[in-house]
């Protein structure tokens, strides 16, 4: 047999074998043509065991557009409902970055001062805190232990800084500042304290003030505690029979409102002279979250003009449906590529 003909062979055995540990759920998801409207995908993925889900399209030249399917809180049957605030988990940590951006370009933050600088009592506690900048913790590049890695964190999560910072503090880094990358929350439970500490006051009110406000955006909420519940779409884990709205996992917000962020991030207005470029060299300009019961998206494709948000609210153990949602929101940019005849 030719050598290409054995390499094919190959590659074509390794991809049958790879499809039996594949759930069919995902590959009937990838396969099936595409519907024609937003709309109709959206109803479609209800039927692959999310329980609700929230898209919203802010295309230039276009009336936001809003979608939605399934349940708003299951036990209620009350419909899912395209307005409802959501818990944005992660990609809170854009807000942080232009939040710490906007204090660099006031210089009453520096990206090369170190964990020693701002926070001196951690020397000794977090390994190599006078080599881990303000940049490298931004960019998950600062190798300190991620305290949402903790065993069976996610059962009792934290509720302070002081109970989330013991999980890892006299625990060997995972690497050497700079070396590599990891995603790592404690990267932002850091940042957020050295922000509260400098301001005086929580750093959420001076993104209000910085941020939000400028925006009117009048639907983000630093937490669940500044919110009516009922305004929550509820989350479910899969497993878990109850729902986990009431946990308290950070900022909640509508989807128009990330949308509004999100393009202002991506199109520059959100900054003042001379602070894009520093914001370029730190973060990124898209992000997804996570937590028990809550997936969130936000991303700006450029060829469409278009920022898609999309929120789902089941999880599961396996992260399945984080699978699943991607290729969902993949299936969704296709559609809109269409309608713009891309």
């Amino acid at each position: 047999m030719h050598k290409k003909q054995i390499i094919r062979l190959i590659l074509l055995i390794g991809t049958v074998t790879s499809m039996f540990f594949v759930p069919w759920t995902l590959v009937k998801a990838w396969i099936l043509p595409l519907p024609d409207t937003v709309q109709e995908q959206v109803d479609e993925a209800i039927g692959y065991g999310f329980d609700g889900i929230i898209v919203y399209v802010n295309q230039a030249g276009k009336e936001p557009a809003f979608y939605a399917a399934g349940w708003h809180d299951r036990i209620n049957m009350i419909p899912a409902d395209p307005r409802a605030l959501f818990k944005i988990a992660s990609i809170s940590k854009l807000y942080d970055a232009v939040a710490v951006t906007k204090l660099v370009s006031d210089g009453r933050l520096s990206l090369d001062k170190t964990i020693a600088d701002y926070l001196p009592e951690l020397v000794g506690k977090i390994e190599n805190a006078e080599k881990i900048t303000l940049r490298l913790m931004i960019q998950h590049r600062s190798g300190i232990p991620n305290f949402t890695d903790a065993p069976n964190f996610w059962a009792a999560p934290t509720e302070t800084y002081e109970e989330s910072l013991a999980l890892i503090l006299d625990k060997p880094a995972n690497f050497d500042p700079g070396e590599d990358y990891e995603y790592c929350n404690t990267n932002y439970l850091l940042i957020n304290k050295i922000m509260d500490d400098l301001l005086g006051y929580d750093n959420f009110q001076f993104i209000q003030e910085e941020i939000l406000t400028p925006l009117g955006l009048k639907n983000t909420f630093s937490s669940l505690s500044k919110v009516n519940s009922e305004d929550v779409m509820s989350g479910y884990h899969v497993g878990y029979p109850h729902d986990l709205k009431t946990n308290d996992y950070g900022m909640h917000a509508t989807a128009e409102d990330v949308g509004i962020f999100l393009r202002a991030l991506n199109d520059g207005s959100l900054f003042e002279q001379g602070e894009q470029e520093i914001y370029s060299s730190i973060y990124e300009y898209e992000h997804a979250g996570w937590v028990p019961g809550y997936q969130s998206f936000a991303k700006y494709h450029k060829n469409l003009d278009a920022v898609v948000i999309e929120f789902y609210s089941t999880t599961d153990p396996k992260l399945y449906n984080w699978n699943l949602s991607e290729i969902l929101n993949n299936r969704i940019v296709k559609i809109l590529k269409r309608q713009n005849n891309y």
